[in-house]
């Protein structure tokens, strides 16, 4: 008792928490709690905000159509079967990978209650005993399934998605024989970049490896190329592998319903000899409690609204997330915009002006993603705007007056 007690105390003391911590204590926009939600506009207190940190991209989490399939599934099926998947299946599982598989033009797909479960669990099975290389911006949900690989024997290095030829010599030196696996993000989920995934692709075929892109923030948004798109970010939300051309030989894809479909519910897409084997090797399979029903009837629904309104509503987040990401340019920071996503990453100069600067928004009604040490590096500190379909054009005018101030009153990184 005494040695996890000392251990309790070593924890408390270490760094790089400690600013952290700090803001969870003093900040308002820190470990909030919410007691009204209309929409956008969000209560704590007696004060209202308008909600920028949501990643409920297209606005599914108040479509009247999807809410309205949540009781006819309930009394189906009750609130929350709660068998592992490897002992049953309610129907909706098998119909929503029908449908999804579908959409993606995968070869396969396998749903699973979220993305941290996959990559904790998955990871390490396609690893074996063998490589890994985690980009050095991956999410840290993907960063800890790699360490957890690496903890049962996997050896593990980091590489730039940007630095290719990094990449193929760390490769290259590896012995052959051995599982390479390659992990990154299909859209980064800070600044809503986007990798050359044909080429990572290519160069992971011609080594023998596996690429493994965790695409949460891009499945929904972002879809296949087509001449009569309505916008830039493609048709249908089917995913990174698909809006950048490429195939899935070689690729295991993982998605989230949580961000645009507003559902915990996440996906692998993969070959069916692969989703067999993680039939019997994957924990979250083997022993998790599945997904509520809700949130099964809500992601089979979106895929429906999908399908038939989707890409309205994608065009529409579109013009909204240009309105704020041309703002930004405007103002001169240092905000990566080139894909236009819905995801803009706001920088500081001084990292200990976060809690200043979030009380600021605070104070101006705008709920925003704080992005603190040791969340981000240090000298990424700063918050993340997420825009949705459902913010209206008041809330977007709102948000830019609200960046001009705080340019105007806090040192936001420029431009070089």
């Amino acid at each position: 008792m005494r040695e996890t007690a000392a251990g309790l105390r070593e924890v408390r003391r270490d760094p790089r928490w400690a600013e952290l911590a700090h803001l969870r204590r003093t900040s308002p926009m820190c470990d909030a709690v919410l007691d009204e939600v209309r929409g956008r506009h969000i209560r704590s207190g007696d004060h209202w905000l308008i909600d920028f940190a949501s990643c409920n991209y297209l606005g599914f989490d108040w479509d009247p159509e999807i809410m309205d399939a949540i009781a006819p599934a309930v009394r189906q099926w009750g609130t929350h079967p709660s068998w592992s998947r490897l002992l049953g299946s309610p129907q909706l599982y098998p119909v929503i990978e029908e449908r999804l598989t579908a959409l993606l033009g995968a070869p396969d797909t396998l749903l699973l209650p979220t993305a941290t479960l996959i990559h904790a669990s998955v990871i390490p099975v396609l690893a074996e005993q063998g490589h890994v290389f985690v980009e050095a911006r991956a999410h840290r949900t993907v960063y800890d399934g790699c360490v957890s690989a690496r903890g049962q024997g996997a050896t593990l290095r980091r590489f730039r998605a940007d630095r290719p030829d990094e990449l193929d010599a760390l490769l290259r030196a590896v012995p052959s024989g051995a599982p390479r696996l390659v992990c990154l993000d299909g859209v980064d989920s800070m600044t809503g970049g986007i990798p050359d995934l044909p080429v990572l692709a290519g160069l992971c075929r011609e080594r023998g490896a596996t690429l493994y892109v965790d695409d949460t923030h891009g499945f929904g948004v972002i879809g296949e190329r087509a001449a009569d798109e309505l916008c830039p970010y493609g048709s249908r939300g089917n995913g990174a592998v698909r809006h950048t051309g490429e195939s899935y030989d070689g690729i295991v894809l993982v998605g989230g319903f949580s961000k645009a479909y507003s559902s915990l519910l996440a996906f692998l897409a993969l070959p069916s000899r692969l989703k067999d084997h993680l039939k019997v090797a994957a924990a979250p399979y083997l022993y998790s409690g599945p997904s509520p029903t809700a949130s099964l009837a809500t992601a089979l629904a979106g895929l429906e609204v999908n399908d038939r309104r989707g890409d309205a509503i994608r065009a529409d987040l579109h013009r909204k997330s240009v309105r704020v990401l041309d703002h930004v340019d405007a103002l001169g920071l240092d905000a990566p915009t080139g894909h236009r996503l819905p995801i803009v990453e706001i920088p500081l100069v001084d990292a200990s002006e976060l809690e200043a600067v979030a009380g600021f928004l605070w104070d101006q009604g705008i709920y925003v993603t704080l992005a603190a040490y040791p969340l981000v590096p240090r000298d990424r500190v700063g918050f993340r705007v997420q825009i949705t379909a459902l913010n209206s054009d008041e809330d977007i005018d709102r948000l830019n007056d609200a960046l001009t101030g705080a340019s105007r009153r806090f040192a936001l990184r420029r431009r070089s």
